[in-house]
């Protein structure tokens, strides 16, 4: 069965959810090797993503991640904004007129997502970053898919790979953004971005699941 766009608006009040949940832990993570912001300014944009909702009930899926970009562009601070913003106005773009996502949709979009960051923020696998977790959900997405996974299933090893991807973060030296300038004292520690991208894809795969 479809997600549709009553899903993809529940998705995005959990994601809201657990990243007011986590606010705490992720900006603790973010202390040790940057600003102490990054849960904070998360909950600031999702917080205004919500507001936005109301007045795109009715549209497409990707007019409604679209506006959540937007959202999340004007009110997000440090470079989470720009990056996240990126990422869901990136995947809105891939989802243009749909109101019904199959797995390929939800997949290209992930992508799209991916690409979006790696343009915004010019950084690779191994960097220290949201990269980090992002790329490989989408390799395990893809696998998945052309083993014939389902979106629930191919979702749940999206969001095992992202997991493993954000632990693998923690002896890394980081080589972009604000961490970067710790040097060799950024090693140790899980990075903040990467934490909540995987946040993000564990609701993706709750929704899906409970779609089931």
């Amino acid at each position: 069965m479809p997600i549709t766009t009553t899903e993809v608006l529940d998705c995005l009040r959990k994601m809201a959810a657990v990243i007011h949940e986590n606010k705490e832990h992720l900006t603790e993570l973010d202390a040790a090797i940057g600003d102490a912001d990054h849960g904070i300014n998360m909950d600031r944009g999702f917080q205004t993503v919500l507001k936005k909702m109301p007045s795109v009930e009715d549209k497409d899926a990707g007019t409604i991640l679209k506006t959540a970009g937007m959202a999340l562009v004007s009110s997000v601070g440090g470079a989470g904004g720009p990056l996240y913003g990126t990422a869901f106005m990136q995947a809105g773009m891939a989802l243009a007129g749909k109101y019904e996502l199959e797995t390929e949709d939800i997949l290209a979009a992930l992508d799209a997502a991916l690409k979006g960051v790696v343009m915004r923020g010019k950084a690779n696998l191994g960097d220290k970053t949201m990269v980090d977790a992002i790329t490989p959900a989408v390799a395990a997405m893809r696998e998945a898919l052309t083993n014939g996974a389902d979106t629930a299933n191919a979702l749940k090893e999206a969001t095992a790979a992202a997991e493993k991807g954000m632990k693998d973060t923690i002896p890394m030296l980081a080589k972009k953004g604000r961490a970067s300038y710790l040097g060799e004292r950024s090693i140790g520690h899980q990075d903040p971005g990467a934490t909540s991208s995987y946040l993000l894809l564990r609701v993706m795969a709750e929704v899906a699941q409970g779609k089931a």
